[in-house]
């Protein structure tokens, strides 16, 4: 029946733990599948160091500020911010570099096109500087970042920065203020008409 919200009921044969038995006997460093699967990013960086190709986009899960989700974690429980976040590791998991340290993408004349709608909701002002990070490593590796967002740190990172408004809906859309972060800044403030402001 379509109306009522989903329910999920805990397998009595596993125990949550989505594999028979015969697979949960099979231990890796001491764990079954099921409790690695149960085990944070955060553990999970020390649990795999000496597996380069675990440990990589493990690590770059933790450096966008997800530690704290399992490896496990089923996809609908993910928030936007954090499937944003999920799909920039997907990303940043394609770079390799060759022995000189070049990005071998850019090396080859590929750039790619990232927009982000309001990636930042939600965080921590610790995370925050760890996404600053990561898109910082995204454009150094010769891709374009379009962020959308209200962060006032995001915007200062920024190469470039288009304001719009000066209202929401219809009373929006057009260009308030554009250039580099510092030019904004300098600019003397523009006097606003009281029905024109936009109370956050």
């Amino acid at each position: 029946m379509s109306f009522l919200p989903d329910v999920q009921v805990l397998c009595d044969v596993c125990g949550g733990k989505r594999f028979n038995p015969e697979t949960l006997a099979i231990l890796f460093k001491g764990k079954s599948i099921g409790e690695t699967l149960a085990m944070s990013v955060d553990d999970a960086l020390e649990f795999f160091a000496a597996q380069r190709s675990v440990h990589h986009p493990v690590s770059l899960l933790a450096d966008v500020g997800l530690g704290y989700l399992s490896l496990g974690q089923p996809s609908p429980t993910l928030s936007g911010g954090e499937s944003q976040r999920i799909k920039l590791v997907t990303e940043l998991s394609k770079v390799r570099t060759d022995a000189l340290g070049i990005d071998t993408a850019r090396r080859e004349g590929q750039h790619t096109l990232y927009v982000l709608d309001e990636p930042t909701v939600g965080l921590h002002m610790a995370d925050v500087e760890k996404l600053v990070r990561v898109l910082h490593r995204l454009v150094d590796t010769g891709n374009t970042v379009v962020v959308i967002e209200h962060n006032l740190d995001i915007m200062a990172e920024a190469d470039w920065i288009v304001d719009l408004g000066p209202e929401g809906g219809d009373g929006g859309g057009r260009i308030v203020a554009q250039g580099a972060p510092e030019a904004i800044v300098r600019k003397p403030n523009r006097v606003i008409p009281r029905k024109s402001w936009v109370r956050s």
